[in-house]
């Protein structure tokens, strides 16, 4: 029997043990059409690859803080898991603004959050495109290094210098801090509450995982052994046929006819 998962490194090796192959995160954009899916193998890819970065080129590990200036987005997810698998502590600013990532050792944004970043007396900064094929920055000349172009010179295997510990800082964002461990437990309970089950195909916007946070829209759904159809600047009138398309069975902040919604009463 495996052991139980500890840290948010170890949901993730459960869901590779269970089914490597199959989707695990499903993203859309629909300001642009964008359709993305990850395996279980290949968001792990860039979880490892992220998780090299921080910690060969930032001395990232147990006891850094990383600051996110970043939507929720598939790429988001790998870095939040790159930063956890390095036992750090991630700062976690989707929903507020950007006042405290001088706090921070390293700083990865969102490219169109770079401008006002740049006249801070910030830490290392990172910028990232958000390309759906993981391309570099575009039209950018400022001193932000580029997210997908340090990355792809990382292994696709990583091993911590100093393995994650369940007690350490794990999430700060808005008033909640939790250890690494915490967002575990935080996450399975969560899933417990909803009623997210092994096997869902849990689809959640954007608005909704920017209110809910990180443990809900990523960690929860990784606990329960569930998969993810991400929808960003989501299009109500295209959500029941992508629900079904995708073979959704459970929604998040969203109301489709004929789709369970978690967190209401049957």
């Amino acid at each position: 029997m495996s052991p139980a998962p500890r840290t948010p490194p170890d949901l993730l090796a459960a869901a590779l043990r269970r089914d490597a192959a199959t989707p695990l995160v499903t993203a859309y954009d629909d300001a642009t059409g964008e359709r993305v899916e990850l395996s279980g193998t290949t968001l792990a890819n860039w979880v490892a690859k992220t998780a090299n970065l921080l910690q060969d080129e930032f001395d990232v590990g147990p006891g850094s803080t990383v600051a996110l200036a970043l939507p929720v987005h598939w790429q988001t997810a790998a870095v939040l898991l790159g930063v956890w698998s390095c036992g750090a502590t991630v700062l976690d600013t989707a929903a507020e603004d950007d006042g405290r990532l001088d706090a921070a050792d390293v700083v990865l944004a969102a490219q169109d959050r770079l401008a006002p970043l740049e006249e801070q007396d910030l830490p290392d900064l990172l910028g990232l495109s958000l390309h759906p094929l993981g391309l570099g920055m575009t039209g950018y000349a400022g001193p932000a290094r580029d997210f997908a172009l340090e990355v792809r010179a990382h292994g696709d295997v990583f091993s911590p210098y100093v393995p994650p510990d369940p007690a350490a800082p794990g999430l700060l964002a808005g008033g909640v801090e939790l250890t690494l461990g915490g967002l575990v437990a935080a996450a399975t309970e969560l899933a417990g509450r909803l009623g997210v089950t092994d096997g869902d195909r849990l689809l959640v916007d954007d608005t909704t995982a920017v209110e809910a946070g990180p443990v809900a829209w990523l960690l929860a759904p990784l606990a329960a052994g569930a998969s993810i159809v991400l929808c960003r600047n989501a299009d109500p009138a295209a959500l029941g046929g992508r629900a079904a398309a995708e073979r959704v069975t459970a929604t998040l902040g969203v109301r489709i006819e004929g789709f369970r919604e978690l967190g209401r009463p049957a």
